[in-house]
């Protein structure tokens, strides 16, 4: 399996191609604002079209390309968090207003979003995401699991050092950083449901896994279990 990263213009958040192969379907995981061209040049280049959009969460900085990337195309995200399709802006509170500016352009709604839960789902051919309940940064917050990836490209693994990766990829959305976490203090989040998260990750991420967050550099779950401090006060 490919996974392509790339860094959105806007808040810098982590937007991934994933494909089976080249020249097919890929899945195109959070569309930040300004990413569509990006996207559009990467899939160009690999002889792939989208099949599927999939989202971490529903901010805005993770989902505000989305109908420009998807057109057609399904749009999967963590049932708790679907109704922020239709205002993602001012789902955002305060910050809403200076990210609409920032973006750009205004927001464009999807045509078919898809609510999913925990589970396995195949939104292309060959690209299977494992979809875990990580509530806590917004009430839908998912992790996507993915297993069998054999190339990595982009800033996230490049910041990272990592050019290869064995064992599972997570992606973590803002639930988990290379030494933080997701903030709560955004409309729909939950400090002591995000402490719980935490706490049932610290015990079921995969030892092995590589985490890659919606923004800043890939890390790994040994790592963030060893040193990030808001997980260790989550565990006390």
């Amino acid at each position: 399996m490919l996974l392509h990263g790339l860094r959105s213009p806007v808040f810098g958040t982590n937007t991934l191609v994933l494909a089976a192969g080249a020249d097919g379907p890929a899945v195109v995981v959070d569309p930040g604002a300004g990413s569509a061209p990006l996207v559009h040049d990467v899939l160009r280049r690999h002889g792939l079209h989208v099949g599927a959009v999939v989202v971490t969460h529903g901010h805005a900085d993770h989902l505000w390309d989305c109908a420009a990337v998807a057109g057609e195309a399904p749009v999967l995200v963590g049932a708790q968090d679907a109704d922020r399709f239709t205002d993602p802006a001012g789902h955002l509170g305060a910050v809403g207003g200076a990210f609409a500016t920032l973006a750009g352009t205004p927001w464009q709604p999807v045509r078919d979003v898809r609510p999913v839960g925990p589970g396995a789902h195949e939104p292309v051919p060959g690209v299977v995401l494992h979809a875990v309940a990580a509530p806590g940064h917004t009430p839908g917050s998912t992790l996507w699991r993915l297993d069998g990836v054999t190339a990595l490209t982009g800033p996230a693994f490049a910041e990272a050092g990592v050019t290869a990766h064995d064992g599972p990829v997570v992606l973590t959305g803002d639930v988990v950083f290379a030494g933080s976490v997701g903030r709560t203090d955004l409309p729909g989040g939950d400090e002591a449901t995000m402490r719980r998260t935490l706490r049932e990750l610290a015990s079921s991420l995969p030892a092995d896994a590589l985490l890659v967050p919606g923004h800043g550099p890939a890390t790994t779950t040994a790592r963030e279990l060893a040193t990030n401090p808001f997980i260790a006060r989550a565990l006390a």
